[in-house]
């Protein structure tokens, strides 16, 4: 009986969805009490007195990513930054915007750290409000939520959080507040928090409230500062370290070795199945200096450098310690402390500072 492997069809790619026609939304605003304009708070200021999030008005739209998403014109143009009116439901424009129509990838990587994932520039302080863009300072992955119209069981109050905002990307902790309306949401990436930020201002969960969705202030436990602290730095050394290239590290490893004359610093270079394993020695002894055996560099043209440019840069090498024994010989006479000693030295030949020039 012959047995045949399933192959999984391939996903196809689709285009971006239009959310909305154009003109379908609503743009026009209530009527606003206030006398003048903050654009920095993006409302108005000034003869209101009431609470302002009481006067909040349901989203018209809201982005369904599984219904929504797809390929746009910034797929093939190469820019990064997703579309604002996307995670608000409201893109006209579907397949034909020039701004990304889909979630950040885990490994998304924006060309301007200063701005959020929707190109828009951040500042160097949150505003008093803690909404807005936000700040270059300080990676923020939490967004606080409130008006929250919370279920008599506390677990259905949890799944619905998690639902509406796991949406948006991967959770890591969450903290409900309850009998006040209030959570914490934190994301495993800051650039889900700035998606997800947009796409539930305004909107309502299972019930019928109007979230207020900011980004929430610093944490105050110090062990989740230090935590975040390591995680900064560990994706920092991840980042260097995917940049760096092997053949250079190799380089940078051989040149300092043979400055500082010691052949057992040299980078490791793997031999290659044509080489041959290097003889004992005739009287059975293996050499050693200082109980250790000294480590056979064979190139074989599988190293960065070849036979002629290690030659070379061992008589530099040589070139340079002679120049710096020099150096201190005359240093001695002279009284005067020892120059650093290194390949650099080589520029002291030409004794600029000396009388006789």
């Amino acid at each position: 009986m012959s047995t045949t492997a399933t192959v999984a069809p391939k996903r196809k790619l689709r285009p971006a969805r239009k959310q909305v026609a154009e003109g379908e939304v609503d743009k026009s605003e209530t009527i606003q009490p206030g006398k003048e304009y903050n654009i920095w708070y993006n409302k108005w200021a000034g003869g209101d007195k009431e609470d302002a999030l009481a006067n909040k008005t349901l989203s018209q739209t809201r982005c369904i990513i599984a219904r929504d998403a797809g390929y746009t014109r910034a797929d093939a143009t190469g820019n990064k930054y997703c579309c604002l009116f996307f995670a608000r439901g409201c893109c006209p424009y579907g397949h034909e915007c020039n701004y990304l129509h889909r979630l950040p990838l885990p490994n998304h990587q924006l060309p301007d750290n200063s701005r959020d994932c929707f190109g828009r520039e951040k500042h160097g302080d949150y505003r008093d409000d803690m909404g807005g863009v936000g700040s270059f300072n300080r990676v923020n992955r939490t967004l606080y939520v409130g008006k929250i119209h919370e279920s008599p069981d506390k677990k259905q109050t949890e799944e619905t959080l998690l639902r509406h905002f796991g949406e948006w990307g991967k959770i890591l902790r969450w903290n409900i507040l309850y009998n006040r309306g209030v959570a914490f949401v934190m994301y495993d990436s800051e650039l889900n928090a700035q998606f997800a930020k947009e796409a539930m201002a305004n909107q309502s969960m299972d019930g019928d409230e109007i979230l207020n969705v900011r980004w929430a202030t610093e944490d105050p436990n110090p062990g989740e500062k230090k935590a975040e602290a390591r995680r900064i730095e560990d994706m920092g050394q991840k980042a260097i370290a995917g940049m760096l290239d092997e053949d250079l590290v190799e380089a940078a490893q051989t040149v300092r070795a043979l400055e500082e004359g010691d052949e057992q610093d040299f980078y490791h270079i793997e031999q290659s199945k044509e080489e041959e394993e290097i003889p004992e020695q005739p009287n059975g002894e293996d050499e050693k200096d200082e109980g250790r055996p000294i480590k056979k560099v064979k190139n074989a043209n599988g190293g960065f450098f070849d036979a002629d440019a290690l030659d070379n840069l061992k008589f530099y090498a040589e070139l340079a310690k002679k120049q710096a024994l020099e150096d201190q010989e005359r240093v001695k006479e002279r009284k005067v402390p020892a120059k650093p000693v290194g390949m650099a030295s080589l520029l002291g030949g030409y004794e600029s500072g000396d009388d006789s020039d």
